[in-house]
């Protein structure tokens, strides 16, 4: 626990804010020829950063674009936000989008998810913004329900759809890592993470669930390689990158990768 002997990933997490859709289209392409692993959204309705009214897309119907723009990338959100759709919905889309990227083979979708915590969308779009335990409480019954719904579709996922939960409260969150997960993401630290991953091992013992297969996933915009290095030596295989438009810089990418490239060589 968990899985290193695994290659180095990067993931791409493509803000949809600030930018007119065909700068998306395009930086996909881009980001796919260059050799990038995994490309990522968010789920929000109104930007993070910059002008809080600016121009802003939503995630999933961006992802079903992607699902059939790409070829190899695998895609999703970094993360879902439970509280916005239906969980059996949630279920039906994602088994939709899978299929959409599979061309033939399998599927390309990551089903990444978390309770949400970005009050203006609540506020403005309608939902119940509750509080921290429960929205925590329906992601939890959320996941039970999407799980179920995949083994009723018809047809199912082209594969088992890899689930990633990002979090790190020890008490709720890492429980449904090891119930739940897949690819646990989350920005804690290389000092941080032993001690989180022998929570999430603990909840593994509790939940009867081998851990020895979660993937580790971290950020590293505003990090150094020596930063990536102790992170990779905690267990870290997926590494996340904040990319911003329309001025992408395609450098930053350019260097990460060179850096991926050195340690899957090593």
């Amino acid at each position: 626990m968990p899985l290193i002997d695994t290659p180095v990933r990067l993931g791409i997490q493509l803000q949809p804010q600030h930018a007119a859709y065909p700068a998306f289209r395009d930086a996909v392409l881009r980001l796919e020829e260059m050799g990038v692993d995994i490309l990522f959204n968010w789920d929000h309705f109104f930007p993070l950063s910059g002008d809080p009214d600016g121009m802003h897309f939503e995630s999933w119907t961006m992802l079903a674009a992607w699902a059939e723009q790409t070829e190899r990338v695998e895609f999703g959100a970094l993360v879902n936000c439970n509280s916005y759709r239906n969980a059996d919905l949630q279920a039906d889309m994602a088994r939709t989008i899978d299929h959409i990227s599979a061309k033939g083979g399998t599927g390309r979708f990551i089903f990444g998810t978390g309770a949400g915590w970005f009050e203006r969308d609540y506020q403005e779009y309608g939902y119940e913004f509750g509080t921290p335990g429960s929205r925590l409480r329906d992601l939890e019954r959320g996941l039970e329900r999407i799980e179920r719904r995949w083994e009723k579709l018809n047809p199912q996922p082209t594969r088992r759809i890899p689930v990633m939960i990002g979090g790190k409260g020890e008490q709720k969150t890492l429980r449904l890592v090891a119930r739940h997960a897949d690819i646990w993401h989350s920005f804690v630290g290389p000092d941080e993470l032993p001690h989180k991953l022998s929570v999430i091992q603990k909840w593994a013992d509790v939940e009867e669930r081998p851990a020895d297969g979660l993937i580790i996933s971290n950020e590293l915009k505003d990090r150094d390689e020596d930063f990536a290095d102790a992170l990779y030596s905690a267990g870290v295989r997926l590494y996340t990158l904040g990319f911003q438009g329309p001025d992408w810089d395609y450098a930053l990418i350019e260097r990460w990768l060179r850096w991926r490239d050195r340690k899957n060589d090593a």
